[in-house]
């Protein structure tokens, strides 16, 4: 799940942004947006093909280097993440790994 956090960008598939995951930094390839959170009403809509600001989605990520992770639920530190903007070096984004594949 990411919390999206630029007012400049959106988050869509195909995107490429930075990762920072505990003490490592990689890459990230944005895989799959599967959908956006509407949190008044907890709707899923599938529909959605990007992330506004202060949009929450579920997204399926690819990585450069490998994460050492648990689930968010078992171990915060290990199961979060931050999203960088690669071209301003500026946090975008915010996640939390909920099912680990």
């Amino acid at each position: 799940m990411v919390c999206w956090m630029s007012d400049q960008t959106s988050l869509s598939q195909g995107q490429k942004l930075g990762i920072k995951h505990t003490t490592r930094s990689g890459r990230a390839l944005v895989k799959d947006l599967q959908y956006r959170l509407d949190i008044n009403t907890l709707h899923r809509d599938e529909q959605s093909e990007r992330l506004a600001l202060n949009d929450i989605g579920r997204v399926t990520l690819r990585t450069t280097v490998p994460l050492f992770y648990d689930e968010y639920r078992r171990n915060r530190e290990t199961g979060s993440f931050i999203l960088i903007d690669e071209g301003t070096n500026s946090t975008v984004g915010a996640g939390m790994i909920l099912d680990p594949k």
